[in-house]
């Protein structure tokens, strides 16, 4: 959440935030109005209560009619105390409410408007040229059926849509991306992390994914859990209700987890494959910071993103994401695309979001600096999610016979193999 100081400070700006994500201005107005009634119901309530305190001891002291009338006076004193005490609670549930629903503000550098309305920030690598080498590319399922590597038919039978099975050399493939991501991450000093797939509420709504978000989300009602959709939300939460040392931070996770998405309100679009999926694994980075440096280490895990890709040797783009198109809790988001040949585009293969101070108010993590309290910022970057990434690898390293060649960082943890050569039935 933001700091409501800021609100009552600079509302202008809170507004600005809101209208460039296309989110509801009038929340401001009616954030302000709840937070003025919360802050003027505590004072009546305090300074009833030092009233209803005074005039105890003024009873002990009086008798006859001036008694009676400071008894009369405690009586509607209780009251009046019940009420006050009664709407200063009202309001700052009604403040909390609103200020949860509220977005992170949004960088001022971000582009203004919708998913088409980002930035190319940079491109890297060169689209091949299957004309030109004479033959025309596969898809990712044909190749993957040709590798025996992707069953989706098996996945909707046992499923339903939009689940799959990795088989073979798909299985191994997918174990060798995780252990290579793993293996970047811990040498640029990330502290790998196997984290849980089920968290709590309070976990899910401090990383800000049952706002906007809440409708790709599963919810076991039963348990009253949830399945995390990436392991941002453990990582997030990890610290919750901490406070951390000055002298502590950086702190650098990589978080490795199965992850679930309804994937609401994409009925029709990448129906073939495993492109778009309700299930997937991810390595994510996650990063805890002073809230001073977040800008910097925005910058690294885009870096870190970059050298994934490039040693995938798959041409890519980065974009700086829009402002409506960016999540609750980001600031700023930039997002490598990666060129996918047979659709003729680049499509998301990560992220990486400065979340700020958002998360860290809403989950109570601080830093303790020179014996000062504050909110810290944090951090996440997609380094791998695992079905696309097979996506991209397999459709940009395909050959004319069907086999796919491996990249020479992934070789290490495929036995050696240099290709992976089509299943003879």
């Amino acid at each position: 959440m933001i700091d409501l100081r800021l609100l009552r400070e600079d509302p202008d700006r809170v507004r600005a935030s809101q209208r460039a994500r296309g989110e509801d201005v009038a929340l401001v107005d009616s954030l302000l109005s709840a937070d003025e009634r919360r802050r003027s119901s505590g004072v009546r309530f305090d300074e009833l209560r030092a009233e209803q305190k005074g005039l105890g001891k003024l009873i002990g002291k009086a008798s006859g009619d001036e008694k009676a009338e400071l008894l009369k006076r405690a009586e509607q004193l209780k009251t009046d105390v019940k009420s006050a005490d009664a709407e200063r609670d009202a309001a700052d549930a009604e403040t909390q409410e609103l200020l949860q629903r509220l977005g992170n503000l949004v960088h001022p550098d971000v582009p203004v408007g919708g998913e088409e309305d980002f930035v190319t920030l940079e491109t890297h690598g060169t689209h091949r040229d299957f004309a030109a080498e004479g033959f025309e590319p596969r898809d990712h399922l044909e190749l993957g059926q040709l590798l025996g590597a992707i069953d989706v038919e098996r996945g909707a039978k046992v499923s339903g849509s939009r689940f799959y099975f990795l088989t073979g050399v798909g299985a191994l493939l997918e174990l060798a991306l995780v252990n290579a991501a793993i293996a970047q991450a811990t040498a640029a000093g990330f502290t790998p992390m196997l984290t849980p797939a089920l968290v709590r509420p309070q976990s899910m709504a401090g990383t800000g994914f049952l706002g906007q978000a809440a409708q790709d989300v599963y919810h076991l009602d039963k348990d009253d859990l949830y399945l995390v959709g990436t392991s941002e939300v453990p990582l997030a939460a990890y610290h919750m209700d901490e406070i951390l040392d000055a002298d502590r931070l950086p702190l650098r996770y990589a978080g490795f987890s199965p992850c679930f998405r309804r994937e609401a309100g994409s009925h029709g679009k990448d129906t073939r494959g495993i492109f778009r999926v309700h299930q997937f694994d991810k390595v994510e980075m996650f990063s805890y910071v002073l809230p001073e440096d977040s800008r910097a280490e925005h910058q690294r895990l885009l870096e870190w993103e970059k050298q994934w890709l490039t040693s995938l040797e798959l041409p890519f783009r980065v974009i700086d994401v829009a402002s409506a198109d960016l999540g609750s809790s980001a600031a700023r988001k930039y997002d490598c695309e990666a060129w996918i040949p047979t659709q003729g585009k680049y499509r998301e293969l990560t992220s990486t979001s400065d979340c700020t101070e958002f998360q860290s108010r809403r989950l109570s993590i601080r830093v303790r600096e020179d014996k000062k309290v504050r909110p810290l910022a944090t951090l996440n970057g997609t380094l791998c999610a695992v079905p696309r990434t097979i996506v991209a690898i397999l459709e940009n390293h395909q050959q004319a016979d069907g086999s796919v060649r491996v990249p020479e960082v992934l070789r290490p943890y495929l036995g050696g193999r240099e290709v992976l050569e089509p299943v003879t039935k």
